[in-house]
């Protein structure tokens, strides 16, 4: 073969630039930093997913069945990270103040509209500080009455409530929680004065409803169905505008006699505040395809928690009407957290 022999010429050939650069491209190869993290494939370490309540509730349930799937789906572990307090704005805070890589999310409760109204002192706004990623699930709260109480349907439950006004007791999660909120939007809405007590979690306050230290609880479907098919709480409805499928027997309570009552509590995924677009959307698709999973739908659906994958967009309107609902009936009953 002839060997190529570069010349000098005024303006030097094509092949000759390559053969005096081709050394020098290589040295810049081997000692150029390799690309930086962000860059790379997402995700290359696992991912916390926060849930700002104790174990054992509703929203540790969602999370510990959608966890699972998209260790599957991303090919990292998503591990679930429990951080109770201060109605779910401890581990909230916590999630706000991560940076937005796509590695810290939280899953929340509908809490998180309330939270603005019920603690003016907390150091952030959920629509400045989080970035809407996923609408989960929803799911009614259940009217549930101690069955020495003598009533049988809502109806019966206002009438009682009239006549003993300022005497019912009803029972809840806590001061500021869902739960709390839809029976003050009930005394409301039918013109009556309930008494308030908060519990620490609705498990301590279903003990007391069990035992009969308090006669009524809007409680969630995880800790009341059980014990309504067991027939040791009677329910009375359901605070979804329509009836739930884990409890077709009982009517709505919008529909047992008080029509526009709606409480429903919903479940949500958010990334924290600054969080790029494209990593908020890649979340959305794996969170969307891991609950139109069959298996995944059942094991919802068998505790009264419905499915449904709307995203960022769907989300962030949702979490704005809710806020000004909620604000309303805070301020209209004097609710606060304790």
């Amino acid at each position: 073969m002839r060997r190529m022999h570069c010349v000098p010429e005024v303006v030097p050939s094509a092949p000759c630039v390559g053969a005096l650069l081709a050394p020098l491209l290589a040295v810049v190869l081997v000692l150029a930093p390799p690309p930086p993290a962000s860059a790379q494939a997402f995700p290359a370490k696992p991912i916390r997913m926060v849930v700002p309540f104790a174990p054992g509730g509703p929203v540790d349930m969602i999370a510990r069945v959608v966890s699972s799937r998209l260790t599957e789906s991303f090919g990292q572990t998503v591990i679930v990270d429990n951080r109770a307090g201060g109605g779910s704005t401890i581990g909230t805070e916590l999630v706000v103040r991560s940076p937005g890589d796509g590695y810290t999310v939280l899953l929340t409760s509908s809490s998180i509209a309330i939270n603005p109204s019920i603690y003016p002192q907390i150091t952030f706004d959920p629509v400045r500080d989080l970035a809407p990623v996923t609408w989960v699930a929803a799911s009614p709260l259940v009217l549930v009455v101690h069955p020495s109480l003598p009533v049988k349907s809502v109806s019966d439950l206002i009438r009682l409530a009239r006549k003993r006004n300022g005497e019912l007791v009803y029972a809840s999660s806590g001061s500021g929680s869902a739960p709390h909120l839809a029976g003050e939007l009930f005394a409301s809405m039918v013109g009556v004065k309930l008494v308030h007590v908060p519990y620490k979690g609705a498990g301590p306050a279903t003990g007391d409803l069990l035992a009969g230290h308090v006669q009524v609880m809007f409680n969630n479907m995880l800790n009341a169905v059980p014990n309504v098919q067991a027939g040791k709480l009677r329910a009375l409805g359901v605070t979804s505008a329509q009836r739930s499928p884990a409890l077709p027997d009982v009517p709505a309570i919008a529909e047992a006699g008080v029509p526009g009552y709606e409480a429903t509590t919903w479940y949500a995924y958010f990334a924290p505040g600054g969080t790029p677009r494209a990593l908020a959307d890649r979340h959305h698709r794996e969170m969307a395809a891991v609950l139109k999973q069959r298996e995944v739908q059942g094991r919802l659906s068998a505790q009264g928690v419905d499915p449904v994958g709307a995203g960022p967009d769907e989300l962030a309107r949702h979490l704005d009407i809710e806020i000004r609902k909620w604000a309303k009936v805070v301020k209209a009953s004097g609710a606060r957290a304790e």
